[in-house]
């Protein structure tokens, strides 16, 4: 049987200005990992989550694993290289 998480209680905090943007602080409780979230509403409510990203190469390599094997209907199209100009080189 898993364990439940414990959620902290509902707590009221003041918003604020931050130059043109509002804000608000979070409790240590609340406190979420890293340094950059996703904010997107629901109704009334703002949801925020923190942004997940691979944190070693080998967890990437392992989801990409799990991606089915690309197939005939995935096919790239034929590129032609086209000789550099001279203000491209610049």
């Amino acid at each position: 049987m898993p364990i439940p998480e414990i959620h902290p209680r509902p707590r009221e905090v003041k918003l604020f200005r931050n130059n043109r943007s509002q804000a608000v602080r979070i409790p240590v409780e609340f406190e979420l990992p890293g340094d950059r979230v996703l904010i997107r509403r629901d109704g009334d409510r703002l949801v925020l989550e923190p942004v997940k990203a691979p944190s070693t190469l080998k967890e990437l390599l392992g989801a990409w694993r799990e991606e089915p094997p690309l197939g005939p209907e995935d096919d790239f199209p034929d590129v032609h290289d086209v000789a550099a100009r001279p203000e491209d080189t610049l």
